[in-house]
């Protein structure tokens, strides 16, 4: 073969093979996050502990929001104390002031990041999408535990304060929304029928 025709084919080969990896990095990245708590990514179960110890920690809430983001959204309670195992739940205000339907998905990590892996979602408000509408106020429940094993970690044993923190994040109206809010912005009024 041509010296210069097997070079080209190296090279759409390592573009080719670059442009898989680039497009495998994302998927891989969250899967990584997910297996190891890594970056405070925490886990999610579809039910509570079998184990609970008597040991406990304390769960800070905080909430914020990006820029451009028209809710106020706050935890109802700033801390409460659970022992290892047991099921929490806590909440989240969320309201929108504005005149128009509001649409948000949150965002969420833990830290220490340590205690990522060991912070188990049983449900959780930033699963889904949120829709607001107009002047609506709703508290958004999340229920979680603090996996046992935290207490054995070579790191996690040290862990006794754990902050789960939530950004929401402004999102496009889903399509049956989106028509309400071309209605609103029409006649400066939402029907609600």
């Amino acid at each position: 073969m041509d010296p210069k025709r097997k070079t080209m084919f190296k090279l759409v080969g390592v573009v080719v093979f670059m442009g898989a990896m680039a497009w495998a990095a994302v998927p891989a990245y969250n899967f990584f996050c997910k297996v190891t708590g890594f970056g405070g990514v925490t886990n999610t179960a579809d039910a509570g502990s079998d184990t609970v110890l008597d040991k406990e920690v304390t769960i800070r809430f905080d909430a914020s929001l990006n820029s451009g983001m028209p809710w106020e959204f706050k935890p109802v309670e700033r801390e409460m104390k659970i022992r290892l195992g047991e099921t929490g739940l806590a909440f989240y205000e969320a309201y929108n002031p504005t005149d128009r339907p509001v649409a948000g998905q949150a965002s969420y990590n833990v830290t220490p990041y340590s205690a990522g892996g060991f912070f188990t979602k049983i449900e959780c408000f930033c699963f889904t999408e949120q829709v607001l509408m107009p002047g609506e106020r709703v508290d958004m429940p999340v229920t979680f535990y603090v996996d046992p094993d935290i207490a054995t970690d070579m790191d996690g044993k040290y862990v006794h304060t754990i902050t789960l923190s939530y950004t929401f994040y402004e999102n496009d109206l889903p399509e049956g929304y989106a028509a309400l809010a071309d209605e609103t912005d029409a006649t400066g009024a939402t029907s609600l029928n």
